[in-house]
């Protein structure tokens, strides 16, 4: 009966020198090995020692061309046709293209200091830097 109960609680572990005369011992007394995989270094839980190879093995890198004309990279803008077929979009004068163009900012964004509290910019930049502290002291939390 107690070989029967230690198969049932045990069943992945070989125990050894089990004998009659301990049945009123408990199992915690008996030496017990866990079963070893062909894992790396015969540890369990560490994967096996080699890797199997990707379904699509290696990416190769593919060289976009790179247009070196000076002229054309002056009158055009290099990469704006997508179809196989066609040009790219010839550059105009500044005059054909609108007033609010040329105002936007492509620099930096401004500071939190430099921007009017009463705008809703201003508090949707609040809102995101109070979240991006939340985030970081939450991942440093331990658990």
């Amino acid at each position: 009966m107690y070989t029967r109960l230690l198969k049932t609680l045990l069943p992945l572990r070989q125990v050894f020198a089990v004998q009659s005369s301990l049945v009123h011992n408990t199992v915690a007394d008996y030496a017990a090995v866990k079963k070893t995989t062909s894992a790396a270094g015969g540890v369990m839980g560490l994967g096996k020692g080699k890797k199997k190879a990707g379904k699509l093995g290696t990416m190769e890198k593919k060289e976009l061309p790179v247009e070196s004309d000076p002229h054309r990279l002056v009158s055009y803008v290099c990469g704006s046709n997508i179809y196989t077929s066609g040009e790219d979009v010839k550059l105009q004068e500044d005059s054909a293209y609108p007033a609010w163009l040329w105002t936007l900012n492509v620099g930096p964004a401004p500071r939190l200091s430099e921007l009017d509290p009463s705008t809703k910019r201003y508090w949707l930049r609040v809102r995101t830097a109070g979240m991006r502290r939340n985030n970081k002291l939450r991942s440093m939390r331990r658990f």
